[in-house]
């Protein structure tokens, strides 16, 4: 049985992504986010591997991620190794590594017209 959702948290994030299976194969071969389909235009991830639970949903983005986008930030205890998985799964890193108070982060796109970070201590 899953926790019950907290009021005014948030609970879920979606994604629009150009193609559900490729979507699906990166954040799997990066991340080993597990995956539930709900027919050919729809995926969703659970929290139990991705932190939260969501999904990407098929759609053609109508522009680039705007600079005032919101960011999901990824964690990892390895950065160098998240940041090899992302790219052996397709990704792109998009802004290199670089120190901020409190850490060090990455940006990486994956391919399917999402932009994420990772950060790690």
């Amino acid at each position: 049985m899953s926790e019950p959702a907290q009021h005014h948290a948030i609970n879920y994030i979606e994604f629009t992504t150009t193609d559900i299976a490729k979507t699906k194969a990166f954040y799997e071969r990066a991340f080993s986010w597990n995956f539930q389909d709900y027919g050919p235009d729809y995926v969703s991830f659970d929290r139990d591997h991705a932190g939260i639970d969501g999904g990407f949903r098929k759609g053609e983005p109508t522009q680039s991620q705007p600079d005032s986008a919101p960011l999901i930030v990824l964690y990892s205890s390895d950065l160098k190794a998240t940041q090899d998985a992302i790219i052996a799964a397709g990704g792109s890193i998009v802004v290199p590594t670089f120190d901020f108070p409190g850490g060090k982060r990455f940006h990486f796109s994956d391919g399917q017209g999402n932009t994420l970070a990772v950060w790690s201590e």
